[in-house]
């Protein structure tokens, strides 16, 4: 049976997650500028408390972002170092994504719409429909002002869920039609686990090399003012 490490560290949010023997074991904190300290003592708990080594481990699950340029370095950085040693395969999983994923597994939504606050005026913006217990894009992912974004065309009709810090920072800004909100959600490596499944299966897996994290703007810092 396959065993499958996840981590994400792309947001104020920083998580592990392992399945194991059918079984899944996980850790979860909001600790800004902590991650880096705190990822692996808690990849080191989900093992023992499965009581398996490392080695056992077949291929390792990471938030690829978007989301906060040090956190994605962490992640690939981590990822990397472990994937290598292990000489294990990689599956990298969209943060957007891994937010709808779990507003479908807590809220029951089906349809996501999914804003993450990319500070410089802008969101980072994805819209997903869950299908067969996975989401699935609808369009493409984007950073944009919070005023561009709009839902997948011939999707009117349909009532969206909306997810994400995004949803928080500019909410009277975002023009598009939700029936409920949660803003305060993050990404968890319990949805990155989810999605991961799915690519193991459809044999998506990477090597650690091409790990690579996603930022979908060129620019990665606010400029320095004159």
């Amino acid at each position: 049976m396959t065993t499958l490490l996840a981590l994400d560290t792309a947001t104020e949010a920083c998580s592990v997650a392992l399945l194991h023997n059918g079984q899944v074991f996980s850790r979860y904190a909001v600790i800004p500028r902590l991650h880096a300290q705190s990822i692996l003592p808690m990849i080191s708990e989900v093992l023992a408390e499965a009581g398996i080594a490392k080695t056992a481990v077949d291929a390792i699950a990471f938030g690829r972002g978007p989301g906060a340029f040090t956190g994605l370095r962490i992640a690939v950085g981590v990822v990397q170092g472990l994937a290598f040693a292990l000489e294990c395969p990689v599956l990298p999983i969209s943060n957007l994504a891994a937010i709808a994923q779990r507003a479908c597994r807590e809220y029951g939504a089906k349809h996501v719409a999914v804003a993450i606050d990319a500070r410089m005026d802008e969101v980072y913006w994805g819209c997903y429909t869950l299908l067969d217990g996975e989401v699935q894009l609808q369009g493409i992912e984007a950073v944009l002002p919070p005023e561009r974004a709009e839902l997948p065309r011939g999707a009117a009709d349909t009532e969206w869920f909306a997810a994400g810090t995004g949803w928080q920072a500019y909410a009277e800004r975002i023009a598009v039609p939700v029936e409920a909100r949660a803003p305060q959600l993050l990404p968890h490596a319990v949805d990155i686990l989810n999605l991961a499944q799915g690519m193991w299966q459809r044999g998506e897996a990477i090597s650690a090399q091409q790990a690579q994290p996603i930022y979908l703007r060129d620019q990665v810092a606010t400029p320095k003012q004159p």
